[in-house]
């Protein structure tokens, strides 16, 4: 479903000023029936991302892990110092990156990429090369373990001092099972640390949404994988559940 953006755009060339790509991140996740109270509150503030007269845009993501799920254990026991690893393809323009994310011990998170083959069920020269400069990981011992499609809304801040990322539709796929989160809405906050007070987050607290993480890549391999240990992730999946249930927007 579409919505009506009313807000001043930005193109892709004018992002290169807030790439962001060492930061802090802030998530924040509710109900769809939030969204456009919170989107009429920002619009004077924000910027929204329009490529080719789209700004309600589709992405596709594939995240890889270990045969032993090295990267979601990590996460799941809360070690700093981890990575996770993605093929993410812009939909509409078809245009892939491969990409690693890494969470410092000091709560900041890098992300690294170069180019890729969209859905190529097998890494490239020179992504196998990049893999290797850029993880501990064997590429070898890599699998794709999770399919993640959405839709995604891109902010930036007039001033430029922050992106801000609204994501909905939201659906999981392991190759056997999907499950979909149709009407969840995950906002994420990306900025600089001394970037100062985003009004986004203000406009948030103001409607008592309290900042909360929220993985994909966790949550959709909890819900879909039952053999993994995942009992740091069943309160946040139970709070989703509650946040739903009364419309029953989680179908399997």
């Amino acid at each position: 479903m579409l919505m009506k953006l009313d807000f001043e755009t930005i193109q892709l060339k004018e992002m290169d000023k807030v790439k962001l790509m060492n930061r802090t991140d802030r998530k924040y996740w509710f109900h769809r029936s939030q969204l456009p109270d919170l989107l009429e509150s920002i619009k004077h503030d924000y910027y929204i991302l329009n490529i080719d007269g789209e700004s309600q845009l589709p992405y596709k993501t594939t995240y890889y892990d270990t045969g032993s799920d090295k990267m979601f254990v990590d996460h799941h026991k809360g070690k700093l110092n981890r990575f996770k690893i993605r093929r993410r393809t812009y939909v509409n323009s078809g245009i892939s990156f491969l990409e690693v994310k890494f969470k410092s011990n000091i709560g900041r998170t890098i992300k690294t990429r170069i180019t890729a083959e969209p859905e190529s069920s097998d890494f490239t020269e020179a992504e196998n090369q990049f893999l290797t400069e850029q993880t501990p990981f064997e590429v070898e011992e890599l699998k794709a373990s999770l399919l993640n499609q959405f839709t995604r809304l891109t902010m930036v801040h007039k001033g430029f001092k922050e992106r801000c990322t609204i994501d909905l539709n939201i659906r999981f796929k392991n190759g056997i099972k999907e499950m979909r989160f149709d009407d969840l809405v995950i906002v994420e906050i990306k900025a600089e640390a001394n970037s100062g007070i985003s009004p986004l987050a203000l406009i948030l607290r103001n409607q008592r949404i309290k900042s909360s993480g929220f993985s994909k890549y966790c949550v959709g391999r909890s819900v879909l994988d039952t053999y993994l240990k995942r009992n740091a992730f069943k309160n946040k999946i139970r709070r989703i559940e509650k946040v739903m249930r009364s419309n029953e927007l989680i179908k399997n």
